[in-house]
């Protein structure tokens, strides 16, 4: 039975499949990739967005926690799962049950989970972050060389990978890109003349795939390109790609009310003319930024309607004075098309000055997402 719930996400995954393609035509087939679906895959779906990537041939997965890592395996996913936030010693216990491979960036931690792998008598796939200018978590490239031989010599402790990530890949400047994928290339030259074997290298994010295939290795780590959107809207037309998430509502109430009528908490919005004014059932409790108050827009009947008044935890009001056909239960687009008008992740992240990241990622829990193939 259908989820009666007015408001809902739509996942096209044939979308995804097309920005997926997108990415397989870029790198080419003798590249790995390791796929990002943290964060839900970032509102999307973890476990339905991980199924959909095995079925089309992709074995690496990576989330940010434990938690998100041992969601997948009680899913049913046996892909290659990379916990790419860190790992605390208390959590290698559950790292080890559910077949996570960790990503080291102290020797400290690394040895206890080398002791904790070889007590069990198991060899735990290990990957190595490397900090070339991101300046969150890696070891520091002085120390990096050091730290690769003695962690590949960890018994209990089988090392898959080295990675870093790039800060500026999506800005305009490339200089600073440049620095950090010549100190990942050194650094992988010294390895190598060590005699160290590490399967996969990689550093490219989205913005790398779409614009330095200078820096693809031997794998790539894409993440919201496969949900249809460029790193920055700088990108915009850089590479074809279809938005998978549509987020839609549907008119609860609908009144009429005069000029001077104070709307929602604060009465942030006072009519000026006699208005329509509809509410829809979704607010910040649903992920919808209480930022977008008085000013962001919706789509009604293939129209745009403005948001009026505070955001509230449940509920917006959009006036829909314009709309003559605008009427009760009829559906309102939050993100997505209707008719020749369409509202992006992009457009919610400029009307409430953050990102497109923070908007899918923030759509909460309790928005039902349907599938659609």
């Amino acid at each position: 039975m259908p989820n009666p719930r007015p408001t809902s996400a739509e996942i096209d995954l044939q979308a995804f499949r097309f920005n997926l393609d997108q990415i397989k035509r870029l790198i080419g087939p003798e590249r790995g990739i390791l796929a990002v679906i943290k964060a839900n895959a970032y509102g999307h779906g973890a476990a339905r967005i991980g199924r959909v990537l095995m079925q089309e041939g992709v074995g690496h997965l990576g989330v940010a926690t434990v938690e998100e890592g041992a969601a997948l395996r009680r899913a049913g996913l046996n892909a290659v799962i990379t916990v790419l936030g860190g790992v605390f010693p208390e959590q290698h216990d559950q790292l080890i049950e559910h077949d996570l491979t960790p990503v080291l960036y102290n020797l400290t931690w690394a040895e206890a989970l080398s002791k904790t792998a070889a007590g069990t008598g198991t060899r735990r796939s290990v990957q190595i972050k490397v900090d070339t200018g991101m300046g969150r978590v890696g070891f520091a490239l002085e120390e990096a060389e050091q730290a690769v031989a003695q962690i590949a010599e960890m018994p209990g402790l089988e090392l898959t990978g080295v990675l870093s990530h790039f800060a500026d890949a999506d800005l305009q400047d490339q200089a600073f890109t440049d620095r950090q994928l010549r100190r990942f290339v050194e650094l992988e030259e010294r390895i190598s003349k060590q005699g160290i074997q590490v399967p996969f290298w990689h550093l490219s994010n989205s913005a790398a795939v779409m614009n330095f295939p200078g820096a693809f290795f031997n794998m790539v780590r894409p993440g919201i390109m496969l949900y249809g959107y460029p790193p920055s809207e700088s990108f915009a037309g850089k590479v074809p790609l279809k938005p998978v998430l549509s987020w839609r509502t549907r008119i609860i109430h609908l009144k009429e009310v005069p000029p001077g009528t104070r709307l929602s908490y604060g009465g942030t919005f006072v009519t000026r003319r006699r208005s329509r004014i509809a509410t829809l059932p979704v607010g910040y409790a649903d992920g919808y930024p209480r930022r977008l108050s008085n000013r962001a827009e919706v789509l009604v009947g293939g129209r745009r309607a403005p948001v009026v008044g505070t955001v509230t935890m449940d509920m917006i009001l959009v006036d829909v004075t314009d709309i003559d056909s605008a009427a009760l239960g009829d559906r309102a687009t939050l993100i997505g098309q209707d008719g020749a008008e369409k509202i992006t992740a992009w457009d919610l992240g400029r009307w409430s000055e953050t990102i497109a990241y923070e908007i899918l990622c923030a759509i909460g829990a309790r928005v039902p997402r349907h599938y659609l193939e």
